[in-house]
């Protein structure tokens, strides 16, 4: 992902809920209920962690059982510590004492509580970065890394690009948000080159590599509700000469393993994204902004996020003051003016009968005169004048020019520039003439998206009429 674009708006759950998402999860609670136990006898090492005696009364606090339990124990310790519920207070004697920010869990505003959600996110992020270093314990029992072809930076960078796609797919308002995506697509998607046709065999050796490292990480960051994931089926697993213990569906994708970001991991996500610089907007951002703000923020804004976010905006304000604070926003002969007034368009059209006023002041604006004709007899008023011959093509250069910004060369803009040169007689001859800052723009798509080559010649010979005219 590139941090010079935008990130498609997301839709996020209020902070009360997702704090409360955040103390539920299993590994702040597990840390949570480690700070609250830690006292005079609790004893920690050098790194901080608890010592081994420790641990297996730490596993015993949170009820855990089983060959995991030390090592949930001693993780829940470690995220209690690097998130502040913890606090070391002599590290020669290894002794602590609860941290101030255990009260934020629940005396703390819901920002608070986000705060120390985060903090421990990153601890289970940069865990999960670490390859599994069981076997590469020497004889001396240190750790022998040159063993092991692991580069850190490269490790997280990986991860990243995996959960940076992976908000992408969250994101996109043509996924559903409860949609999970299989592992091995989300793999797939940061190893095959985009201008890969067929993927080698090697390509695809590298993309099963990397779904069985996602496949532990993910396990990892389950406990602190980033991901709900349907683990890989550990059948897939197992030796090819054994027998499968029961049948097996090679045609069922979600044995390959299933994820999705939860509503509290989708804020986690956006968080780590804005502090790394990347334009990453959420529905609601610009709804105490100016109408100059929305339009202009929503203008990239696919249709569901663009309406929800004027939605917003809109229940803040009395509708004939929005109106006219549009209305004002929506002028201009920039570049994005068109789509300015598209929005506006837009907005309006969710604006009740009490905006007419506002519309009928701006009937004699040569900018804003056709939309108000427009809003105004579609909403049934009465006594609306007759656009000029004028105003219907500056209106119309001024819909195409929106269109093209909005969606580019999209078969919904083809058919509406099929129609218009079907239903007006001399139509290329009369629209060159118009004073419209994209009419030679305009006129130069028309003959690119029109199928009939006369016609596009026509609108070619148009489009330069216009640019001469223009002086370009």
């Amino acid at each position: 992902m590139s941090d010079s674009s935008p990130l498609p708006p997301v839709r996020l759950t209020s902070e009360a809920e997702l704090a409360r998402d955040a103390l539920s999860t299993p590994l702040l609670s597990r840390a949570a209920r480690l700070a609250r136990w830690a006292g005079p006898q609790t004893r920690v090492d050098a790194g901080g962690g608890l010592v081994d005696e420790q641990v297996p009364a730490a596993a015993e606090v949170l009820g855990l059982r089983g060959d995991d339990a030390a090592a949930d124990a001693s993780e829940a310790w470690r995220v209690a510590v690097d998130t502040g519920l913890v606090e070391i207070v002599d590290e020669e004697e290894g002794t602590v004492t609860a941290g101030e920010d255990l009260a934020l869990l629940t005396g703390g505003s819901p920002q608070d509580v986000l705060a120390v959600w985060l903090a421990a996110l990153e601890t289970v992020l940069a865990d999960a970065s670490v390859p599994d270093l069981d076997g590469l314990v020497a004889d001396d029992g240190e750790v022998d890394l040159s063993t092991l072809d692991w580069d850190p930076e490269a490790e997280a960078e990986f991860l990243d690009g995996v959960l940076g796609n992976l908000y992408l797919l969250t994101a996109g308002e043509d996924t559903p948000a409860e949609a999970p995506v299989p592992l091995p697509a989300l793999a797939a998607s940061v190893i095959v080159p985009s201008d890969m046709g067929e993927p080698t065999n090697d390509v695809l050796e590298q993309v099963s590599d990397a779904m069985m490292r996602l496949d532990g990480q993910f396990r990892m960051l389950e406990p602190v509700g980033l991901v709900a994931y349907q683990p890989v089926d550990e059948a897939l697993m197992a030796d090819a000469d054994e027998e499968p213990a029961a049948p097996v569906d090679d045609t069922d994708v979600s044995r390959y393993g299933m994820v999705r970001l939860t509503p509290l991991g989708l804020y986690g996500l956006r968080a780590r994204l804005l502090e790394a610089g990347f334009e990453a907007p959420a529905v609601g951002d610009l709804a105490d902004k100016g109408a100059d703000a929305l339009l202009d923020g929503t203008a990239a804004f696919p249709p569901g996020a663009a309406q929800a976010e004027t939605e917003r905006w809109l229940q803040r304000r009395e509708s004939l003051a929005a109106a006219r604070e549009l209305l004002a926003a929506a002028r201009g002969s920039d570049a994005g003016a068109p789509l300015r007034r598209l929005r506006c368009q837009q907005a309006l059209s969710l604006v009740g009968a009490s905006a007419e006023p506002a519309l009928r002041e701006v009937l004699d604006d040569a900018e804003l005169g056709g939309l108000a004709r427009v809003w105004l007899t579609e909403h049934g008023a009465a006594d609306v004048p007759a656009p000029s011959e004028a105003m219907v093509y500056w209106l119309t250069i001024d819909t195409v020019a929106a269109q093209l910004a909005a969606e580019g060369n999209s078969e919904e803009l083809r058919a509406l520039v099929e129609g218009l040169a079907r239903q007006h007689g001399g139509f290329f001859e009369a629209v060159w003439r118009v004073d419209h800052p994209a009419t030679a723009d305009v006129l130069e798509a028309m003959g690119r998206l029109h199928p009939d080559k006369k016609v596009a010649k026509e609108a070619r010979k148009a489009a330069f009429k216009a640019r001469s005219q223009q002086g370009g």
